[in-house]
């Protein structure tokens, strides 16, 4: 699971099938790794529906509970007050 939380938090939101690619961790088991997280509360989930070249892929969205990543280098619009 420490794999898992340490995956979100280096690449952001991510579906449960890229995790299991990117962690070589079988979908099966990252789907129930996943369900223990998010019932600990360390993730967010959601279902999500995508349409990539027409064809429908569903999945889990998982994201680290409260965690914000840091800002990408480079100028950034200021804020008006």
């Amino acid at each position: 699971m420490q794999k898992i939380l340490k995956y979100l938090k280096e690449r952001g939101e991510q579906l449960d099938t890229e995790i299991a690619a990117a962690t070589r961790i079988p979908l099966a088991d990252v789907r129930l790794y996943l369900a223990e997280l998010s019932k600990r509360g360390d993730i967010i989930m959601c279902h999500s529906t995508r349409f990539i070249d027409g064809k429908k892929t569903e999945g889990m969205l998982c994201r680290v509970a409260g965690f914000t990543p840091t800002a990408s280098p480079g100028r950034k619009p200021k804020t008006k007050a």
